[in-house]
C-alpha cells in the first residue's frame, strides 16, 4: 500500500472567486480539490486523486485541509462533489462547516 510521504504537503492556491488544494510529487499534481468561493459559502466542486495515490488517504487529507480553511475564513462548505460530500457528512466534527 502506498503511504503519503513527508513531502506530500498540501498546497492551497486561491483567488477571490475560486481555489484549489493539491498535492504534488516530483512536480506532478497527484491529488486536488477545487472550490468556487462566494461571500458566505465555498462550493467544493471536484476532488481527484491519481490512481497511484488511491488508498493513501490523500482525498481525505484534502477535505481536512478545506475544512480547516473554511473554519479560518468563517465560510460554510457546500459539497457538490460526491466524495467531499460523503466525507463531510460522515465526520460529525465537520458539521460546523456545513
Amino acid at each position: 500500500m502506498n503511504e503519503h510521504k513527508a513531502q506530500d504537503r498540501i498546497v492551497h492556491e486561491a483567488s477571490p472567486t475560486h481555489g484549489v488544494f493539491f498535492i504534488e510529487r516530483e512536480g506532478t499534481r497527484v491529488a486536488e480539490l477545487t472550490y468556487q468561493r462566494g461571500p458566505k459559502f465555498a462550493t467544493i466542486d471536484h476532488t481527484w486523486v491519481d490512481d497511484a495515490m488511491r488508498g493513501t488517504g490523500a482525498g481525505r487529507r484534502l477535505v481536512d485541509a478545506a475544512v480547516a480553511w473554511a473554519r479560518t475564513e468563517q465560510v460554510k462548505l457546500r459539497p457538490v462533489c460526491s466524495f467531499a460530500r460523503a466525507v463531510l457528512q460522515r465526520v460529525p466534527e465537520y458539521s460546523d462547516v456545513l
